[in-house]
């Protein structure tokens, strides 16, 4: 089975506020891959609506699709709009409602989204929230998606802005968060880039910490670094993987991640095992976050 563990959706533009949801990653996938980019929309972003969404999801088994809110970069990608569409395909796609710990009512609204919008986990981004990952209300929202069952997804830095505050994008202020609360299933997006080393030494440490490799992909050195540290401290089996569509698709990622070796070709590099590539691919991430 492969799992899309990482997949945005959005209704327009202004939904993203002051969000860079990816764009400048999405034209280095096409200088380097050599790849056609997608359709580019307002403010060159590629298509992100849910149809648009659903046309490209055949090379998935299963899709997460990720909401978003930040009232500190006025981003609102509605948790209703991504249930309304999880919900038109339930064998398919699992929604994230996106919760934002700085809104006085963000612990209502996570059993209101769980229990009435059957949403099963978090989105969350401490840099584009405008909050320490341990901050109180923070930790108030981490209490309740661990009683719920509701894993949380967390983007260190990207997407970002000019605002985005990255002294709250280090992957090691998760540790007190995993320690605090064990039953939490964590998934750091993106392999916690550009602190890669700080996301693997939490991925050693802690049973509850997951990594995904959306984002990466669509620069092969920067990628063959990251796995190949994964590889060589032993943490490959708590990697998910991730497109970040609609920047990159899931084919291409696929694609991308077998390729991955090929930067090393005709080297003395070291090389990640294929099998340990095609673990990560095919990854029963449902699993191993509770989901399935």
């Amino acid at each position: 089975m492969i799992v899309d563990c990482h997949t945005h959706i959005w209704q327009s533009p202004e939904q993203l506020g002051e969000l860079v949801l990816g764009e400048s990653g999405r034209i280095a996938w096409t200088r380097v891959a050599r790849l056609p980019a997608e359709p580019a929309g307002p403010r060159g972003l590629p298509p992100g609506d849910a149809d648009y969404h659903w046309s490209q999801a055949s090379a998935v088994d299963k899709a997460i699709v990720l909401g978003f809110k930040s009232r500190y970069l006025r981003a609102d990608i509605p948790n209703r709009y991504v249930s309304e569409y999880v919900n038109r395909y339930p064998d398919k796609l699992i929604g994230f409602a996106g919760i934002d710990p700085t809104d006085p009512a963000a612990c209502d609204e996570l059993r209101m989204v769980h229990a009435e919008l059957r949403l099963r986990g978090v989105t969350l981004s401490p840099p584009n929230q405008d909050f320490h990952p341990a901050d109180t209300r923070a930790m108030a929202v981490y209490e309740v998606a661990e009683q719920l069952g509701m894993p949380i997804v967390i983007h260190p830095t990207s997407p970002s802005s000019e605002q985005s505050k990255m002294e709250f994008g280090r992957p090691y202020l998760l540790d007190e968060v995993a320690r605090a609360f064990p039953r939490l299933r964590i998934v750091i997006a993106q392999l916690g880039q550009p602190w890669v080393d700080e996301t693997i030494c939490l991925l050693a440490k802690h049973a509850n910490v997951f990594a995904d490799v959306s984002g990466l992909l669509r620069r092969p050195w920067q990628a063959y670094n990251a796995l190949l540290s994964c590889h060589q401290y032993g943490v490959m089996d708590k990697l998910l993987f991730g497109s970040d569509f609609p920047y990159t698709s899931a084919t291409e990622c696929i694609a991308a991640m077998y390729s991955l070796n090929q930067v090393a070709a005709g080297t003395n590099l070291p090389t990640v095992p294929r099998e340990a590539l095609r673990g990560v691919v095919e990854r029963d991430t449902l699993l191993l976050l509770g989901l399935s």
